[in-house]
């Protein structure tokens, strides 16, 4: 028996279609359960237990996946090729093996940690919903940073654009032409997909959920228009074209629905993971200890605790006790931090 896969997503996150995307090169039958853009989400933090607040996130049987990028790792690893699915990493078009630690790279730290960040000031910050404006100013105020608080009106700011002719908001436009430069550069050998694959790969989709994403903006009209970029907007169209016609529409389910069928299924091996306890040991922790696990950047203010039950250098699993059943939350090492929560440690 197949167990349920389970996507935990919103309309308007671009993550959410980033993993989409994923979904469908990898030709994995799904569900999804749809939450609200801003917090609270009952469906993740009352049914499941976990307080993480980024979405989205992903359900395979009991384990829930953390952050996109050990999603789209497990998806690989957990549904192969040799077992009929599709791959985030295709062979190259020369007969050699992919690039499969260069893309994880670019997919992180190039897309996740560079672009992403310019792209997300070019949003229509002032026509945002306040209740959304104020969550994300709470999770991660440089999110904001192109706006300007002018007040507050009890406890949500009003915002104002700095104005197309503000040198910030041209520095920006910048950044993101500079970085379409480097996508034109790489497709200027007449390759169809930016690693030279025989498909597309996780580089294309990691890039492509952000320009797809950005590029319909009023504010990147500009750069939407730039006839400099041929190569670039072929490659964005013909992308776009081959995602939708590899779509399998998934079956909507609501969080209760979901919270039985994570709650009832089996979860994977601690051995596959593992135990590092060279790792362990260098943390400060160990196993079975109640510890903490928060990303590095923004939402440290929400915090999963649970018992620590495997580690290794790239992921971490902690089991936690929800109202109605037990689930094994997984985070990537890259980009969170591990410790004791601080009512664990004055006992």
């Amino acid at each position: 028996m197949s167990l349920p896969v389970i996507l935990y997503r919103y309309e308007g996150s671009p993550y959410a279609h980033k993993v989409d995307n994923a979904l469908t090169l990898k030709r994995i039958p799904h569900q999804i359960v749809s939450v609200s853009p801003v917090l609270p989400r009952p469906e993740v933090a009352d049914i499941l237990g976990i307080p993480y607040r980024r979405i989205p996130i992903l359900a395979i049987g009991n384990d829930i996946y953390c952050d996109t990028s050990l999603i789209v790792s497990t998806l690989e690893r957990r549904f192969p090729a040799s077992q009929g699915f599709g791959t985030l990493f295709p062979a190259r078009n020369n007969g050699g093996t992919p690039d499969t630690g260069l893309i994880k790279a670019f997919s992180k730290f190039y897309i996740d940690r560079s672009l992403f960040s310019v792209a997300a000031l070019l949003l229509p910050w002032e026509k945002l919903p306040p209740a959304f404006l104020k969550d994300r100013s709470e999770r991660c105020p440089n999110e904001c940073k192109g706006y300007c608080c002018l007040k507050r009106q009890g406890s949500c700011p009003t915002f104002l654009p700095y104005g197309k002719s503000h040198p910030v908001f041209i520095s920006w436009k910048n950044e993101v032409t500079s970085r379409q430069v480097l996508v034109e550069e790489q497709l200027k050998d007449g390759r169809t997909w930016l690693f030279d694959t025989q498909a597309p790969s996780l580089a294309d989709i990691s890039i492509h959920f952000v320009l797809a994403w950005a590029l319909g903006f009023p504010a990147a009209k500009p750069l939407r228009q730039d006839g400099r970029f041929p190569l670039t907007h072929k490659w964005l169209s013909a992308l776009t074209a081959y995602l939708k016609d590899h779509h399998q529409k998934p079956t909507v389910i609501n969080g209760a629905e979901a919270g039985n069928l994570v709650f009832s299924s089996p979860h994977e091996g601690y051995s596959i993971v593992g135990f590092d306890t060279t790792e362990a040991q260098r943390l400060g922790v160990k196993l079975n200890d109640v510890v903490s696990v928060t990303p590095d950047d923004t939402g440290r203010s929400y915090p999963t605790t649970g018992k620590l039950v495997a580690l290794s250098t790239e992921e971490v699993v902690l089991e936690i006790v929800a109202k109605k059943g037990t689930v094994r939350c997984h985070f990537p090492r890259l980009g969170y931090v591990i410790g004791i929560p601080k009512t664990v440690a004055k006992l």
